[in-house]
């Protein structure tokens, strides 16, 4: 068989080639690039310095990139990211989160799914009225997408939610593997097709300039099939054709063959941009996005941290440190707008509003990324960072501890933990520098030394929390193994009002909760309860997490599937107590659940756009 070459569009040179044999014995064969690498020599070898250069990014075309070797980044954290379980996101989350993928420099947001509920629509607005007429450097603005099936009901959302965006898309699909059509749709091929394409129609006809496609489960069609329906979209209007790998099932050259085919057989393709949508089931989504962009696709689609559906989706950081680290070198000169320096606040934002914890070996942000213990690794960091560092911590945000010399202890200043928050990635000033200044003073009263992991569990449990419908003063348990354990809780309520209650348990955590109840009066189940020691000791912190769902709870429908999602809602706390630390995670989970509630209620009216 013969190999499938794509080529430079300007130069007409190789740029890829793929070959179809093993690519574990081919492996030189997999990618071809002419090389773009700058070497120094002070010895009888040569050593490759990789070059990260910043350059402009280029003026928004909805169906064309002036630069044939920018990327663009289309983040969709808000809409398949908050699909992982327990991820649910109140609107003031969402609405900090794209305010931060903003700053990190996104191409393209897409904020959720209008149609799956009522909450969603209007974070979605608000996203768009916000995020989506701000104008961040260099005149750059965020363009806002909107997630609909192929029906006028669900385009007609998602265009009321993304129109007041300067930049508004609405992104559409169908499924068109041969599973999905025959069990999950019931369609024939041409009924696929026609809904394709007329839902297409639709979107432009209604005003939307930008539709974005996508043909679920691509990974699995037929290649001929996709030819076609691809072709029909493009007369029809599309701008953007986005290729997922829904299902995480394809390898990287198998992947990169299927975009470098769609690009030379799709009728048409020229005048859209090719987009990618891997899945990490296989573990393969950040390899399969790199060898997308290298056989040709133009706008990546990825989350922060990974988060999504199942096993989630590929990594923004991963993708994009790759393009900065090797872009020049091994692939093609590709490049991003993104502000890589906001990557570990946008991680650390993310994993504390979805509850989803980084794992510590996680590329890029997790714990472990830059951290180095062996023996011979300290010896060669020492010697020269490069010997085991391909990235610079601080190309991500990150600052490595005691660069600046500052020790913090209950004697420290506002200036000095603003300063050591700065170093550790977070940009704070205002009330949330005050919150986080006397709950710091609180713990250096109690503890000789704070850590850097302790500054961090401060900030999630102080900062990172939703608007509170209740507070928490006080808790005072008794427990043992004479007798049943009591708690007392007192609470604040949004009027400033005191309320105290008292409760018995089977332990002080199970007590402390149900007196919580008692004040609350709104019955919920809990789900999943957790808890680490931020640091090692007997006065480390502790680190709750909760997960919970009320009952009669809200619902929302699922994106892809269709079914009915009850919702969840997340808590974390943070304190050296682990009663008040659990206390203050299951009052966070509260006050989203009820805030959200508040919402619904508020939704009833058209212009409601309450921020929770």
């Amino acid at each position: 068989m013969a190999s499938i070459t794509a080529n430079h569009p300007i130069s007409g040179k190789p740029l890829i080639s793929f070959r179809p044999k093993n690519p574990l014995l081919q492996t030189q064969t997999l990618f071809n690039f002419k090389p773009s690498i700058s070497k120094h020599s002070n010895s009888s070898f040569s050593i490759p310095v990789v070059r990260c250069s910043i350059r402009r990014r280029p003026e928004y075309t909805p169906s064309h990139i002036p630069d044939p070797n920018y990327v663009r980044i289309f983040d969709t954290t808000l809409r398949d990211g908050e699909q992982s379980p327990g991820a649910t996101m109140t609107t003031k989350e969402k609405l900090d989160v794209a305010r931060q993928l903003a700053k990190l420099g996104v191409d393209i947001i897409e904020a959720g799914f209008p149609a799956s509920s009522e909450a969603d629509l209007e974070a979605v607005k608000l996203i768009a009225k916000e995020v989506g007429n701000g104008v961040y450097e260099e005149g750059y603005v965020p363009v806002i997408c909107g997630l609909a099936r192929c029906n006028k009901k669900d385009i007609d959302k998602a265009w009321e939610a993304v129109k007041y965006a300067k930049k508004p898309r609405i992104h559409t699909f169908i499924a068109t593997s041969e599973i999905h059509m025959n069990y999950k749709l019931k369609m024939s091929r041409d009924q696929v097709v026609e809904k394709a394409r007329s839902m297409v129609a639709y979107a432009r006809s209604i005003g939307c300039e930008d539709v974005e496609f996508s043909p679920e489960d691509a990974g699995r069609s037929d290649p001929e099939f996709l030819y076609h329906i691809l072709g029909e979209v493009i007369k029809a209007g599309a701008t953007t054709l986005n290729i997922p790998d829904t299902v995480g099932y394809t390898v990287p050259e198998e992947f990169g063959q299927l975009i470098a085919k769609i690009k030379a057989n799709t009728p048409g393709v020229e005048d859209v941009i090719i987009s990618t949508h891997c899945q990490n089931d296989l573990g393969l989504s950040t390899a399969n996005t790199l060898a997308g962009a290298c056989a040709g696709a133009r706008q990546l689609e990825v989350t922060i941290n990974g988060i999504g559906e199942r096993a989630g989706n590929a990594s923004l950081e991963e993708v994009v440190m790759a393009l900065k680290c090797r872009g020049e070198q091994v692939l093609g000169g590709l490049y991003t707008g993104i502000n890589t320096q906001h990557i570990l606040m946008s991680s650390k934002m993310v994993e504390e509003y979805s509850g989803l914890h980084v794992q510590p070996h996680k590329a890029i942000v997790g714990a472990n990324a830059f951290a180095h213990e062996s023996g011979i690794h300290q010896d060669g960091m020492l010697k020269h960072k490069d010997t085991y560092e391909i990235i610079s911590p601080e190309d991500i945000g990150l600052n490595r501890a005691n660069e600046s010399g500052i020790v913090l202890g209950k004697l420290s200043g506002r200036h000095a933990l603003q300063a050591k928050m700065l170093e550790l990635g977070y940009e704070i000033e205002g009330k949330e520098l005050d919150d986080l200044f006397w709950r710091f003073k609180s713990v250096a009263e109690k503890k000789k030394k704070i850590t850097d992991d302790d500054l961090v569990a401060l900030m999630s449990d102080e900062v990172f929390q939703p608007q509170f419908v209740w507070q928490l003063q006080n808790v005072q348990v008794t427990s043992g193994s004479l007798g049943l354990s009591t708690a007392t809780v007192k609470l604040i309520d949004a009027d400033g009002r005191e309320h105290i209650s008292c409760s018995v348990g089977t332990g002080p955590v199970d007590a402390a909760y149900k007196a919580v109840d008692l004040i609350v009066k709104v019955p919920v189940t809990l789900l999943e309860y957790s808890m680490n020691a931020v640091t090692q000791g007997i006065d480390a912190i502790a680190s709750t997490r909760v997960l919970i769902r009320g009952e009669n709870g809200h619902t929302s429908t699922h994106a892809v599937t269709g079914e009915t999602i009850h919702r969840t809602f997340s808590g974390t706390g943070a304190d050296m107590d682990i009663v008040i630390s659990s206390v203050r995670a299951y009052v966070g989970a509260l006050n989203k659940m009820m805030s959200f509630r508040k919402l619904m209620a508020k939704n009833n009216k058209p212009e409601s756009s309450a921020v929770v």
